[in-house]
């Protein structure tokens, strides 16, 4: 992986991104809010390591607490490829509350979208995140959990990348 600039490619031509989240190894905080369905915001906590290997795979490990509440944390394994020059990619998550989860990723100009869904749920729990890129150091991102068609949760947190 080359720092900070990639060429992405499509059958239009390509463009360049600049993104430092995902695409780089590295060490995120994470800092913000979490709202349920019928709750009031609490905050939320985390930290996020991503590590990339020379075959084009990712592993990224995130861990959410909530440090003014009773709520359990979580913790989220992912495993997941991106080849050079493209802007999807496909991932497996390791959810400690839902379990299995397999999911999508696109990389636009300025903000990585990610779909996903439990598997084998009969809730038809699903899930989408924007990670907007702030600068190199920061990004925003929005989250949201449904079930079937109805929201469950959301979150919204300033992602902070940390010096080696």
């Amino acid at each position: 992986m080359s720092c900070c600039t990639w060429v992405i490619g499509s059958r239009q031509g390509t463009y360049k991104v600049a993104h430092t989240f995902l695409l780089e190894p590295g060490r995120w905080t994470m800092e913000g809010n979490w709202l349920e369905r019928h709750g009031m915001p609490i905050s939320v906590k985390g930290m996020t390591l991503v590590a990339w290997s020379r075959d084009n795979w990712f592993t990224m490990a995130t861990k959410l607490i909530f440090p003014s509440s009773d709520r359990s944390e979580i913790s989220l394994q992912y495993k997941g490829r991106l080849d050079n020059g493209e802007r999807q990619y496909s991932f497996l998550l390791q959810h400690n509350v839902l379990g299995k989860i397999e999911g999508e990723g696109w990389i636009g100009v300025d903000t990585i979208m990610q779909h996903y869904w439990v598997i084998g749920d009969r809730q038809r729990r699903s899930g989408f995140e924007t990670i907007h890129r702030i600068s190199e150091q920061t990004y925003y991102l929005s989250s949201t959990f449904m079930a079937g068609h109805v929201l469950t949760n959301t979150m919204e947190a300033s992602l902070q990348r940390q010096s080696a």
